[in-house]
């Protein structure tokens, strides 16, 4: 719930705070930086991958020497589409696993004052009644293509709840669901579903093929959630949120894999058939969350409407294409 009695404005909540963010040269990273900077955040600390591998307790240590963080905002994630979790579904828990369960407990251990955890919508059960609630998050097993990544990441909610009763840390954990935006990973090996169909209907299109083929039956509904819109949510719920129940963060909205395909081929211009493989599977039948939560403990509420988003993401791919492998 938010904590009213020690709300603070913005700009004096984050003044002399470091804060460190793992992940934050990634893709909602970019977007978590620039709103800590606008609401008054000067310390901030980008662990890189190249100088810490967050799944060795020597580099977390290592990182929280360096960076003696009073807040950490934890990121980092091994994430992709449905293909990359059946790829690498043992590397896709343990590398989850390991980043986030110890650099929790050292964090505990170095007297951090706040712990912000991000989770994923892959941990709700595979039929979660829609929209998904918070209390709804142990009524089964997930969606098997990406549990091992969900059950991964929900372990840090357990870890969160655990710590604050044994030992009061101030830990909380987030549940975004799917991020789409300007910046994406646009990468057709590892990307997820909006960032991949902008790809490839803009490149069929532009050599000119009659159609593109695309996993599952396009059944399955899914909810977008805009990343500067999930920026601001992190970071309101670190100013004002100060316990261990879950939130959910989104948009409040849902569309059908088939009625999204369609979109963005309007929207890029594709004029060929969308071809549906259903010899691939479909991931989770419906996602899409129910977001008061949110409101009601930090005053958050998603303004990006989603055509628009869609349409920015598109013009974004198309001005930077030339750096995307």
């Amino acid at each position: 719930m938010e904590d009213k009695n020690n709300y603070q404005e913005p700009h004096e909540y984050w003044k002399d705070r470091k804060v460190c963010v793992t992940g934050g040269a990634g893709f909602l990273g970019s977007y978590i930086q620039e709103t800590l900077r606008m609401r008054g955040a000067d310390q901030i600390f980008i662990p890189r991958i190249e100088e810490y591998d967050l799944t060795s307790i020597t580099d977390i240590r290592k990182m929280l020497n360096d960076s003696k963080p009073d807040l950490i905002i934890h990121l980092a994630a091994l994430a992709g589409g449905i293909g990359a979790n059946r790829a690498r579904p043992a590397e896709f828990f343990y590398k989850n696993l390991m980043m986030g369960i110890p650099l929790m407990h050292e964090a505990w251990e170095k007297g951090v004052d706040k712990f912000v955890a991000i989770g994923t919508i892959c941990a709700y059960p595979k039929f979660t009644p829609v929209p998904f609630k918070e209390e709804n998050l142990w009524d089964g097993y997930p969606e098997e293509t990406n549990a091992p990544y969900g059950l991964a990441k929900k372990m840090l909610l357990v870890q969160s709840q655990a710590y604050r009763e044994q030992y009061g840390f101030n830990s909380i954990y987030l549940l975004p669901v799917n991020l789409y935006g300007p910046r994406d990973n646009f990468n057709l090996e590892t990307s997820h579903v909006v960032p991949a169909l902008i790809r490839k209907m803009i490149e069929a299109e532009e050599r000119g093929e009659k159609e593109v083929v695309l996993w599952g039956d396009g059944s399955p509904t899914r909810e977008f959630f805009y990343a500067g819109d999930a920026a601001r949510g992190i970071v309101l719920a670190a100013e004002r949120y100060n316990s261990s129940e879950p939130v959910n963060l989104g948009a409040g909205m849902e569309i059908s894999i088939k009625d999204l395909a369609q979109l963005i081929a309007k929207f890029t211009g594709f004029s060929g058939e969308i071809i549906w493989d259903i010899s691939k599977p479909n991931g989770q039948p419906r996602r899409a969350i129910d977001v008061s939560r949110a409101k009601e403990y930090f005053n958050f509420e998603a303004e990006m409407p989603f055509e628009e988003g869609v349409m920015k993401t598109i013009s974004w791919f198309r001005e930077n294409r030339d750096e995307i492998s």
